[in-house]
């Protein structure tokens, strides 16, 4: 029964990570959602982020790792973060009471994000990271060489 789960878990993230590789065209069965496809790269862009970390717990259940639950004061650490490295140009370091964190900038959309994220060794690797809780967050700054920038972060 749980090698089951694990088949249906990972089909479920081929339908949804076939999707990230195309952003164009009409809706089909399959296509991104617009919470992950919509482009973080204008001001007062919202990023859904229990979409996103849908996402990320979808990759998760591939990997045999119990699935994240959204955090409000992870978000506000992963917004403290994202806005820090927005304004410096600098990757921030990471909290010591966090399990993991995951950073990305110049990417529009999560999507795109996440497949960067996914296709990376080390980052893959992060985004099964024992944890029960996440937090996510963008800053847009158009001034900055990446223009987007993005923190995911994981705890206990």
């Amino acid at each position: 029964m749980k090698n089951l789960h694990a088949m249906l878990a990972a089909g479920a993230v081929a339908v949804i990570l076939a999707g990230c590789s195309s952003f164009s065209g009409p809706a089909s069965p399959g296509a991104l959602s617009a919470g992950l496809s919509a482009r973080m790269d204008q001001p007062n862009a919202t990023l859904n982020s229990q979409e996103a970390i849908g996402l990320v717990n979808a990759y998760r259940a591939t990997r045999n790792m119990p699935p994240l639950v959204a955090d409000a004061g992870l978000n506000g650490t992963a917004q403290a973060l994202a806005n820090q490295y927005a304004q410096t140009g600098t990757a921030p370091t990471k909290p010591q009471a966090l399990a993991q964190m995951k950073l990305s900038a110049g990417y529009a959309t999560f999507a795109e994000t996440f497949s960067g994220w996914r296709n990376n060794a080390a980052d893959a690797v992060g985004l099964a990271a024992p944890a029960t809780k996440a937090g996510i967050a963008v800053a847009y700054n158009p001034t900055s060489s990446y223009g987007v920038h993005w923190v995911l972060v994981l705890g206990n």
